[in-house]
């Protein structure tokens, strides 16, 4: 895969969550993804098309999703609800506009679909395309996410 199809959108996360939640992200190393179950509790995916077809996602665990939720909206959430969904498919949205907005100033311009979010505990994140998914594994102090990434 194509690394430079990759780090904008890793670059876009960062940004996003710096931006919108306060919430400082650390890049662990990039590892092949085995199986379709998702690494947290909630997820959201969009479809990519143009230069290349495939699919991103981010999938939060509890703990992480509701602190980023928490310091986006100024009040404390404690469980994952519509709003925390939404909330999840638009940093998604803003992820995937970004990403794409740089592969676009690099000449390979892509279109994105509206997010789809999943939640449950060993949720199925099934990727447009049947090749190698690459998983970016992130830190922050208040618990972990993944970002997975599939092109053809």
């Amino acid at each position: 895969m194509d690394v430079q199809l990759v780090n904008p959108f890793i670059d876009a996360t960062i940004h996003v969550l710096a931006s919108l939640a306060f919430t400082e992200a650390h890049v662990g190393k990039p590892y092949l993804k085995k199986d379709p179950v998702a690494q947290g509790d909630v997820s959201g995916v969009v479809g990519l098309s143009g230069e290349a077809k495939g699919t991103i996602s981010v999938t939060f665990t509890k703990k992480c999703i509701l602190t980023i939720v928490s310091k986006m909206f100024g009040e404390e959430i404690t469980e994952i609800n519509d709003d925390v969904k939404d909330a999840v498919g638009e940093i998604l949205n803003i992820v995937s506009g970004s990403g794409r907005q740089k592969l676009e100033a690099m000449g390979k311009p892509m279109s994105g679909a509206i997010p789809t979010v999943i939640t449950g505990k060993n949720h199925v994140i099934s990727h447009m395309t049947t090749h190698p998914v690459i998983a970016v594994p992130f830190h922050t102090e208040n618990g972990d996410f993944t970002f997975e990434v599939c092109f053809e």
